[in-house]
Formats: structure tokens, C-alpha cells, sequence
């Protein structure tokens, strides 16, 4: 189950603290990148994520889904805050900005590199058509 900690948008820092340690867990044998990812549900609660590899790379997972996979299978899909962290600044995939959009019309994301930089935006900016149906 997630952690508590947020409460109406207002905890980067718990989400850039709780992405960190999961970027510690990162099962990254084949790149070496390592990623660690936080989200929060409108209700406070956080979920984290890290990138798991596979000999296989198709297979990999991204740490964003990671967490927002974790959050759904424990019936928490209202995502108001993402923060996504690796050695250097980086994006999520195409394929987590639509797993994203699956849920929600537009998500806050803060993206966190080793030295402490960040970087504030959003899903509505980094991904403004998506697919759908």
C-alpha cells in the first residue's frame, strides 16, 4: 500500500524524497540507469516505482508505471502529482504519458536529477495529443 504524506498538491518534496529511495531499488543491470518514481492520489497517499529491466529490452518497465500500476491494483487512480528522478533530468516515455492520460486529463510532474535540479511541468504540456478513442 502507498504512504501517506500529500495532501492537496502541496509535497514535492515527500514525493522527490520517496522517488529518490526508489531509485535505489532500480533493477538496472543492463543500462546502468537508474530511475526512481513517485506518484500521489488526490487522497494523500504515495506510490513509488523504479525501472526494472529485462535481457529482453521490449520487456523493461519504466519506473513511472511502476508506480502508477501499484496505485491501481490498489484501487487508487486518482493521480494529481508525479516525480520522476534519474541521474540526469529526464521525460517519461510515450507509453507512460498515455498510461497516464488513461486516468487523468492532466497531471503536475516534477522531474529530479542527481544533483537536485528540478524541473516543474505538466502531462497537458509534455504530451497534447494523445490517443484515444
Amino acid at each position: 500500500m502507498g504512504n501517506s504524506g500529500c495532501k492537496n498538491g502541496t509535497c514535492p518534496t515527500a514525493l522527490i524524497n520517496k522517488a529518490r529511495e526508489a531509485m535505489g531499488y532500480a533493477y538496472a543491470p543492463y543500462s546502468n540507469f537508474r530511475v526512481g518514481a513517485a506518484i500521489s492520489t488526490k487522497d494523500g497517499k504515495i506510490w513509488t516505482g523504479c525501472n526494472i529491466e529485462n535481457v529482453s529490452s521490449g520487456l523493461t518497465i519504466c519506473a513511472e508505471r511502476v508506480a502508477i500500476l501499484k496505485a491501481i491494483s490498489e484501487g487508487y487512480p486518482n493521480f494529481e502529482w508525479l516525480v520522476i528522478m534519474a541521474d540526469e533530468l529526464i521525460y517519461p516515455c510515450g507509453a507512460c504519458r498515455q498510461v497516464l492520460k488513461e486516468f487523468v486529463v492532466d497531471i503536475k510532474i516534477t522531474l529530479v536529477d542527481g544533483k537536485g535540479n528540478t524541473l516543474h511541468t505538466s502531462l497537458g504540456k509534455l504530451f497534447p495529443f494523445p490517443f484515444s478513442l
